[in-house]
């Protein structure tokens, strides 16, 4: 049974920095394709930055580039998003995933065959 298990989020003023993790269990990690999405309130889920399987590829949303930089530690299953510059639109609770595709021009979270339960991402102006 494939778990993913994300934390490190939490309440931080505009301009500040959060780096979110994310423990896979249960599958093939260094197998697998990652990737992080977010959901704001009201809103649809959308992409926002996902990784090759040896992280030499990298996707990110036009809103987080030069921001947000994703990372991976194979030997240790766990899945980065270290966040800086945050913005009040970056407010959102923010899931990890695998995926079933990877392109670099573009991330789906209909590719996505497992979820974790999701962080809370809160950015005060």
């Amino acid at each position: 049974q494939v778990q993913l298990a994300e934390s490190g989020g939490g309440s931080v003023p505009s301009g500040g920095s959060l780096k979110l993790s994310c423990k896979a269990s249960g599958l093939n990690f260094d197998g697998s394709y990652m990737g992080w999405f977010r959901q704001a309130a009201g809103k649809e889920r959308e992409a926002v930055s996902c990784i090759s399987w040896a992280g030499a590829a990298k996707y990110y949303a036009d809103s987080v580039k030069g921001r947000f930089t994703v990372s991976r530690d194979n030997a240790k299953n766990t899945l980065f998003l270290q966040m800086d510059s945050l913005k009040p639109e970056d407010t959102a609770t923010y899931y990890c995933a695998s995926l079933d595709n990877f392109y670099e021009d573009y991330c789906s979270d209909s590719w996505s065959n497992a979820w974790g339960q999701g962080t809370q991402v809160t950015v005060s102006s």
